[in-house]
């Protein structure tokens, strides 16, 4: 029988099932059942294929749930991420570690839509999946005339 243990998101949920995807290699597992999950909840757990044709799974063991909130922050980017915006074209993303934990991901949009890209980057799946990848509790958005600075907190 095909066990893993993993990082997921919740994907999706309905009465009956739920479907995981693992934040590590993309996969998608449906779950026949579910222990009361949310769209979005980020699950450490070990899943279980069902026989006998194992296409769908079940869960083994939770060994951590959490949600990763997604947020606007009121304040305007850093500095530095003005500064990596100045250099970099429209429409190009910079990646930086932050010192500790996370990520701060630099982006540049034209002015006019910044507010459309905050509320994409808000309603992006990728979004949780990559806080869940990087073991962060929280995405903080700080946005000001075609800037916006998407950092990954812990």
């Amino acid at each position: 029988m095909s066990e893993k243990t993993g990082t997921f998101v919740v994907t999706h949920v309905d009465g009956e099932s739920a479907v995981l995807t693992d934040v590590t290699d993309s996969h998608v597992h449906t779950l026949s059942a579910h222990p009361d999950f949310q769209t979005d909840d980020v699950v450490e757990a070990t899943i279980r294929a069902e026989p006998p044709m194992e296409v769908t799974w079940e869960v083994a063991a939770i060994h951590d749930r959490r949600t990763v909130p997604v947020e606007r922050s009121p304040e305007t980017p850093t500095k530095q991420a003005r500064d990596l915006a100045t250099d970099q074209a429209v429409g190009e993303v910079t990646r930086r570690e932050r010192a500790g934990e996370g990520e701060v991901h630099v982006l540049t949009v034209p002015a006019e839509q910044t507010e459309q890209a905050v509320a994409d980057v808000i309603d992006d799946d990728e979004t949780v999946r990559r806080a869940a990848r990087l073991g962060v509790d929280r995405v903080e958005i700080r946005a000001d005339d075609g800037v916006l600075s998407v950092r990954y907190l812990p």
